[in-house]
């Protein structure tokens, strides 16, 4: 049983934010970063049988900033 997941979540191309599951084939997206923990919450509790459920979820944000030299 693992007590942790890791989300690397990332602005979406078409707004709001999208959510990948490290290790685990959990995708979900929101809006908002509000609607996207609700949509994790959702997803985790799916995806896992009670007694497998992780007790953390981790939300790693990663952004692409390009600057020019």
């Amino acid at each position: 049983m693992s007590k942790e997941i890791i989300f690397m979540i990332e602005e979406s191309a078409e707004g709001g934010y999208e959510a990948n599951a490290l290790g685990y084939s959990i995708f979900t997206e929101g809006e908002n970063l509000e609607e996207l923990k609700k949509a994790i919450k959702d997803a985790v509790k799916c995806h896992f049988e009670e007694k497998e459920m992780p007790q953390i979820i981790r939300m790693h944000m990663v952004k692409d900033e390009v600057i020019t030299v």
